[in-house]
């Protein structure tokens, strides 16, 4: 009997790439808080689900490639249609639209959130070894 890892971890492990990718996202808006028109952007969780979601239901798609020399796309879709503008509560006179103590909670409460993921996942992986060693 083969043990299919997408069965045994459900949505887990794309929540945990999801968290990171914000993380990215967050950490990029922190660091433009200065920028003149820097724009403040950001994930939701929910519209990723949904994606991933639709993609298990449909099955994926791949992409015909013409030259043995192309580049496969992959990524293609992952977050990129979810990844949204945030509209800021203040206008600056610069254009830019970051609120940093905003971020700064953003980019705390996803990391709480990466690590209850990340803590779930962990004892996943360890019920899957306990099975497998028959304890």
């Amino acid at each position: 009997m083969s043990i299919s890892f997408d069965n045994a971890l459900g949505i887990h492990e794309k929540a945990l790439g999801f968290r990171a990718q914000r993380a990215e996202v967050l950490a990029n808006n922190i660091a433009n808080a200065d920028t003149p028109n820097y724009k403040a952007r950001d994930l939701e969780f929910s519209k990723v689900l949904e994606a991933q979601s639709e993609k298990a239901k449909n099955g994926t798609f791949a992409l015909n490639m013409t030259n043995s020399r192309h580049i496969e796309a992959q990524g293609l879709g992952d977050g990129d249609e979810s990844l949204m503008y945030r509209t800021p509560m203040q206008p600056s006179i610069d254009q830019n639209t970051v609120d940093a103590q905003l971020e700064q909670s953003n980019y705390a409460e996803n990391a709480v959130n990466f690590q209850a993921s990340f803590t779930l996942l962990n004892s996943k992986f360890k019920g899957l070894v306990s099975a497998l060693r028959g304890e």
